[in-house]
């Protein structure tokens, strides 16, 4: 609705400077050229001020997300990423050492998770499963997502779900068996896995760069708990 009334106001100013043109042209009255000029300038400011308007609205939505995603990585993903990072051989990475970075050494971490390697196929099993687990973490993300006009983070959760339901159908004809030896036999489906799992790291460390850049004291508490967390599996 927003649309069109903006658009409906477009026409109209810039009918508006058309008519004035004309009645220039027909009468020859030279001030109808500034009559003409005036819906042109309050179109431009109002062009300008919606910019103004559109582009603080998406920083107040992106605050807002960074919160959302705040509560949701302490709560029902926390474990989701523990198990991922914790099977990870190459690179190596650790609450402790994301915790005690500097920005730099976040982003060369970020870098360098650009190419990942699990220490086996077994082991990415259980992480795989915690994707299907948090199926209503990805529905709820992906709505928040259409609700905020976040086009990117939309897609990445329709990757995801997409992934899911995979899973699912493999395992509901296949309850004994491990998705990630059917995988293994058809490339296109471990490469789906390997990207799925790999934007989980890779996501996750973007989002503690925003909060060390932004947020360092919410980077502090979230990377903490994950530490603690990590700490107590290991027990």
């Amino acid at each position: 609705m927003k649309i069109r009334e903006n658009v409906l106001i477009y026409i109209l100013l810039v009918g508006a400077s058309a008519v004035f043109l004309l009645l220039q042209h027909v009468t020859h009255i030279e001030f109808m050229l500034h009559l003409a000029a005036i819906p042109l300038e309050v179109l431009v400011v109002v062009f300008i001020v919606e910019r103004f308007l559109e582009n603080r609205e998406n920083r107040e939505k992106r605050k807002q997300l960074m919160y959302i995603k705040s509560c949701l990585f302490r709560s029902e993903m926390r474990d989701l990423f523990l198990a991922n990072f914790n099977t990870l051989k190459s690179p190596s990475l650790t609450m402790a050492e994301i915790k005690n970075s500097t920005l730099d050494e976040l982003k060369r971490m970020r870098e360098d998770a650009n190419t990942l390697e699990y220490r086996s196929l077994e082991e990415m099993e259980p992480i795989i499963m915690e994707y299907v687990n948090a199926q209503s973490v990805w529905q709820n993300f992906m709505d928040l997502a259409m609700s905020y006009n976040f086009e990117e983070i939309f897609q990445d959760m329709v990757y995801i779900l997409h992934f899911v339901h995979d899973v699912k159908a493999f395992k509901a004809k296949n309850p004994d068996k491990l998705f990630v030896h059917e995988a293994q036999e058809k490339e296109w489906l471990m490469e789906k896995a390997k990207t799925v799992l790999g934007d989980g790291i890779r996501k996750f460390l973007d989002y503690v760069i925003e909060l060390k850049e932004k947020q360092p004291d919410m980077f502090h508490d979230v990377v903490s708990d994950y530490e603690l967390s990590a700490e107590i599996r290991d027990l």
